[in-house]
């Protein structure tokens, strides 16, 4: 490469930024901005003004005017410091008034189509893996939404072409949330709200980026899970003489692909927002005695399986619905590999016979004629659905290889069960596809129901794992050609979607677990193969932080979580599709923590402690019961924001839960270094 050329192609397109920026700052009237206000009269259709942005006497101060003379006087002050514009919006009422302020700051002039799009936790590049009924491109090119909906109060443009991005970072206090009586069209807020709006839109075929305050969703809102419903814009009232501040950051910088841009932004967004481990008093002993609480309330006998009962409860009473599951959101066998454990560390004789009776009914009567899980039954109703999951089946598989592993530390073995699992290691062998990946759905007879390769991180840990237990390189060949497809296809492409086994969309699952999975082979690995395996995991660990919060949301009095104190920091958000918060975790923590001393990203393991002390906030024991029936039932569901899965809405959970997958994901993460010790 000629590498003058190329320095002086480098300083051009640095000189064409900064010339960019400064015609935002400088020009007189200011490009590259737009702004409006809306103002509402009760009762009356709110009416709208354009404004004109003028330099006034004062150094980087601006004046936004209307065609007439306005009850709110609006200025605004522009601090550039690097690749960072700092905007300082303040209105003033001269009468008193209901308001709705939007900006918009053009991406550098980049055409929207050739563009990706990044609303941490809720939209990624176009959204376009999720149905027309979730957000997404399918529906609007332009989108701007509440912030309480992502991860960080952001929104990210990034061009494909040029390799530019920007972003706009909201950095006030946002604390109080109001109570809206209706939930469409023009709302005034019934109180004090922080809570203001982010997006992106397409003007004249350009990018821009949205901000303002309070809160509008448009097109549509999106309020329960493939409901879009139409357009929100609140209101404010601002009395005479009062002033209400907002403040954003502006950030321009250069990525070379999609995956990179997430990680930068992830990276300098928790750089500024630092958040910081929750103070809880819980020691590890006792939120493991709280949650084994679960294991004993809720097993079930039946003439067939025996499980813990975990699916599809009620919050009010927690009682046994008949649904059994291998993985996913019931666990048994997982949770059973736990009670074991447990009990025989905390000497609980009862707790081992619990543990053990799941064991010897799943090992006789838990099979199909093939060799696969019976992922799950309702007893209720009589149904076993015959469709397979290489998800369900992956887990089910992992935990019997932990719970084997365990029991031959111990000096026990279980033949009949490792006969069991090589049959169906095996099945997996004749599931994968020439490419390396796994379908996502199966009959017994191999029958596919649902081809896509989404899955396909869920089955290397198990393979990975039963390499290593049994000796055997087949099963790593298996899964280091799943991984070559991760690679490729996944990673590579930032394409992480259907993890979720209830969804078809992006969701944060499908980036935790091929990181998982990486970390797995890397464990497998050494020299350039496992520093390969290193890179590929934190590549993709990145994209799954990107679904966690680095702030807390506010919730309005009366909603339950706001008034207990929750704090959102170290929850993940789970789907475009399903828009609420969970302590899906299991083995990240772990992941994150050697990443961080492998590569020296000290960020992952400093947020690995944010998560594992922000996510026992709501763990339910006598006097603290979260709103849930039992001790130890721990609460999933969990609705931050405007949205519901059916049932209460923001600052509450959705009536029907699944406690059988939280607490086997907290139980993993408070039992470190699992990984580690079985790859020795």
């Amino acid at each position: 490469m000629n590498n003058k050329k190329y320095l002086n192609s480098r300083f051009l397109f640095g000189l064409l930024t900064m010339t960019f920026f400064y015609s935002i700052v400088r020009s007189q009237p200011l490009e590259g901005i737009k702004a409006e206000i809306m103002l509402k009269n009760p009762g009356n259709p709110a009416e709208c003004y354009d404004l004109e942005i003028e330099k006034t006497n004062s150094e980087n101060t601006y004046s936004y005017k209307a065609g007439k003379v306005l009850p709110v006087e609006i200025t605004g002050r522009i601090e550039t410091s690097g690749n960072t514009v700092h905007y300082k919006i303040s209105l003033t009422a001269h009468e008193d008034v209901f308001f709705n302020f939007k900006q918009n700051i053009a991406a550098g002039g980049a055409n929207h189509q050739d563009c990706q799009f990044l609303m941490p936790g809720f939209w990624y590049r176009h959204n376009f893996r999720s149905p027309r009924e979730a957000p997404s491109f399918h529906t609007s090119e332009s989108w701007q939404v509440r912030e309480d909906r992502l991860s960080s109060p952001l929104t990210g443009v990034y061009d494909e072409a040029s390799g530019r991005y920007f972003t706009v970072l909201r950095t006030d206090d946002i604390h109080t949330d109001a109570y809206t009586a209706i939930y469409h069209g023009e709302v005034i807020l019934s109180g004090e709200s922080d809570l203001g709006f982010t997006g992106f839109e397409s003007m004249e075929g350009q990018a821009w980026l949205s901000v303002g305050y309070p809160y509008r969703e448009s097109p549509k809102a999106y309020i329960r899970k493939l409901t879009l419903a139409p357009p929100v814009i609140t209101f404010r009232e601002l009395k005479k003489g009062e002033t209400k501040t907002l403040n954003w950051i502006v950030k321009r910088g250069k990525a070379s692909d999609f995956s990179d841009f997430v990680s930068q932004v992830w990276t300098s967004t928790y750089d500024y927002l630092k958040p910081a481990p929750v103070e809880t008093v819980y020691s590890r002993d006792m939120v493991k005695k709280t949650l084994s609480n679960f294991f004993t309330e809720s097993f079930v006998e039946t003439e067939d399986l025996n499980y813990f009962s975990g699916i599809h409860l009620h919050t009010d009473d927690c009682r046994d619905m008949g649904g059994a599951e291998v993985g996913f959101i019931g666990r048994v066998l997982l949770n059973a590999f736990f009670a074991h454990e447990y009990a025989i560390e905390s000497d609980h004789p009862t707790l081992g016979k619990i543990a053990e009776k799941i064991f010897e009914s799943y090992l006789e009567k838990g099979f199909t004629e093939s060799g696969f899980f019976r992922e799950s039954i309702n007893y209720r109703t009589n149904e076993e659905p015959h469709v397979y999951s290489i998800r369900r089946q992956s887990e089910g598989v992992y935990a019997i290889l932990n719970y084997l592993h365990y029991e031959r530390k111990q000096g026990r073995r279980h033949l009949k069960w490792e006969a069991r699992m090589k049959d169906l290691l095996s099945n997996f062998l004749r599931l994968q596809n020439p490419d390396g990946s796994f379908p996502r759905k199966f009959k017994d007879n191999f029958e596919l129901m649902d081809s896509t390769g989404g899955s396909t991180a869920s089955a290397i840990v198990p393979l990975v794992m039963a390499s290593r237990y049994f000796n055997e390189k087949l099963y790593l060949k298996s899964a280091e050609k799943a991984g070559d497809y991760l690679e490729t296809e996944v990673i590579e492409k930032s394409d992480y979607f259907s993890s979720t086994l209830d969804a078809y969309c992006e969701d944060k699952e499908a980036s935790l677990y091929a990181s998982t999975a990486m970390y797995y082979l890397a464990l497998a690995s050494s020299g350039r193969k496992g520093d390969h395996y290193i890179r590929l995991a934190r590549k993709s660990a990145y994209f799954a932080l990107s679904w966690y919060y680095l702030w807390d949301v506010p919730f309005a009095k009366g909603q339950m979580l706001g008034d207990m104190g929750l704090k959102t920091r170290g929850w993940g958000n789970v789907s475009v599709e399903n828009n609420h918060i969970d302590v899906f975790i299991f083995e990240f923590v772990d992941v994150l923590n050697y990443l961080s001393k492998e590569t020296g990203e000290e960020r992952f393991s400093e947020f690995a402690h944010v998560i594992e002390t922000s996510m026992l906030q709501l763990l339910p024991f006598p006097g603290h019961m979260c709103g849930v029936a039992r001790t130890g039932y721990y609460p999933e569901v969990v609705q931050h924001t405007k949205w519901d899965y059916g049932k209460n809405g923001k600052g509450f959970y959705n009536d029907i839960f699944a406690p059988g997958w939280t607490v086997a994901s907290l139980w993993e993460m408070l039992t470190p270094g699992n990984g580690v010790e079985f790859m020795k």
